[in-house]
């Protein structure tokens, strides 16, 4: 489990089944993604002025730089150039656009030398987008935007896809998230204070994955993966872009990836926009997602057909 496939010529209905059985999926930069990676750097050249991107931490005390961050990365969410990528990525890539749904894409900002690693520029623990209230048909998408190397790149856990981690996912709920929480983010410069799952038994780093793809290059990967942010050591800031797909037959048919171990409530379902029109997801899913589906146990896994 947790094989990582290069440029493989899987229609995406094999890729999302190579995802739901705990693989990972390198995808090369298409137009769309080289694109999305040039509109990024310019906002952020736009954002900083005179500063390097990727070392203006080093210049301006840290309340600036959450500033910055916090203009600047609601106006890369929402813009249109943004949205237009994305659905130029689905299509260079297979997805069939009339059944592929995506949530807006979001910059991520990782600091080196522990210069910001909360809020705005929140440092992730190990965890699974799942305990967040994401389905588990959810794949993720990653993105750098400047080059990225192992001391400032993601890691995977893969012995964690079949071992369920005690955590705090029962006590979440994303829709009093949305209303009590995310929109507080620039204001945690030393600790935040959030309630957040994460992990509440120690959890072994290693074995772990870090893939290196190059800007415009994409990471596919399970909702249910076990990931988290490297402590950055690379004395540059990690800048990256992610967004979210659900196939609305795999979102009906409640298809997707086992669930071991998430309980959370609520559900990021009416986040995801359809690939031509974006339009919501119907509003009768929103009910079937307000809770997670039964946890299957590991000695369950391999009856589980994905």
């Amino acid at each position: 489990m947790n094989s990582i496939y290069i440029d493989q010529a899987n229609d995406d209905q094999q890729r999302r089944e190579l995802l739901y059985g705990g693989q990972i999926v390198v995808q090369s930069p298409t137009p769309s993604s080289l694109a999305l990676v040039e509109f990024a750097r310019q906002m952020l050249t736009e954002a900083f002025g005179d500063a390097d991107p990727e070392t203006a931490q080093f210049h301006m005390p840290v309340e600036r730089y959450a500033t910055i961050l916090a203009e600047l990365k609601p106006k890369f969410i929402h813009h249109s150039k943004s949205k237009e990528c994305i659905q130029g990525i689905l299509r260079e890539t297979g997805c069939d656009v009339t059944k592929t749904y995506f949530d807006v894409p979001r910059m991520r900002t990782s600091t080196s030398d522990k210069y910001l690693t909360t809020g705005i520029a929140y440092a992730f623990h190990p965890h699974r987008d799942t305990w967040y209230s994401a389905p588990m048909c959810q794949v993720n998408w990653w993105i750098p935007i400047y080059p990225i190397v192992a001391e400032n790149a993601m890691a995977f856990h893969p012995r964690y896809w079949s071992q369920p981690v005690r955590n705090g996912s029962a006590t979440y709920n994303y829709d009093e998230w949305n209303r009590t929480s995310r929109h507080s983010a620039a204001q945690f410069l030393k600790e935040d204070t959030r309630k957040q799952p994460r992990p509440e038994e120690p959890i072994e780093l290693d074995p772990q994955i870090r893939v290196i793809t190059p800007p415009g290059g994409m990471l596919l990967f399970s909702g249910a993966q076990m990931h988290s942010s490297v402590p950055n050591t690379s004395n540059r800031t990690r800048l990256s872009i992610d967004f979210r797909t659900v196939h609305i037959d795999d979102a009906v048919a409640r298809r997707g990836a086992p669930n071991v171990d998430s309980e959370s409530t609520g559900t990021c379902m009416h986040d995801y926009l359809r690939g031509t029109d974006l339009a919501h997801v119907p509003e009768e899913l929103y009910a079937l997602y307000q809770t997670q589906p039964p946890l299957v146990r590991p000695r369950e896994l391999q009856a589980v057909a994905v």
